[in-house]
């Protein structure tokens, strides 16, 4: 292996384990900072990210599929950028709003707590997939793309389709 090899291995290995552990510290943080009224609205703009995100990543798998390789790479960049956005504004939100209480009751919550706990678990998993795969794809290594891709891709997606479910079922108990 070589030594760039290395270095972006262990790059992403540590990009992989950073961002969950600090997401998980973050929602731990009991004083929020006033960043201003407007970061009530990033739960809204995080659904419309997530929608867009699976869109982006559909299309971009459809594209592959029809030897579209200038188009699919055009879509899963973008897939990239929106998740990256997302991240930044879910740590926003986070760093500055109280987490939301889930109030439904019943057959409801089950169904709420069960595609958040997958949600949440697949979206700190992907990260290492999703890293993986552009490093592949950037060093033209296609054929360990595909592999590491048969992974991140269905992950990816329920994770996005996932997030916008989540936030359909919780929404109502916003604080405006």
């Amino acid at each position: 292996m070589a030594l760039s090899e290395k270095v972006s291995n262990r790059t992403i290995n540590i990009i992989a384990i950073t961002i969950p552990v600090v997401v998980a510290l973050l929602l731990g943080i009991r004083t929020k900072f006033d960043l201003g009224s407007w970061t009530t609205a990033l739960p809204h703009i995080n659904a419309f990210i997530n929608s867009f995100t699976a869109l982006t990543l559909v299309i971009g798998f459809a594209a592959i599929r029809r030897g579209l390789k200038k188009a699919h790479k055009i879509f899963m960049l973008c897939s990239v950028a929106l998740g990256t956005v997302f991240l930044v504004s879910y740590v926003l939100y986070h760093l500055s709003n109280p987490s939301t209480t889930f109030g439904g009751t019943g057959w409801v919550a089950m169904v709420y707590y069960i595609l958040l706990i997958s949600h949440i678990t697949l979206a700190a998993v992907v990260v290492f997939f999703v890293l993986k795969a552009l490093y592949f794809a950037f060093t033209s290594d296609f054929e360990a793309h595909k592999k590491v891709v048969k992974w991140a891709y269905p992950i990816w997606l329920y994770v996005s389709i996932t997030g916008v479910m989540v936030y359909i079922l919780i929404s109502p108990y916003y604080k405006h």
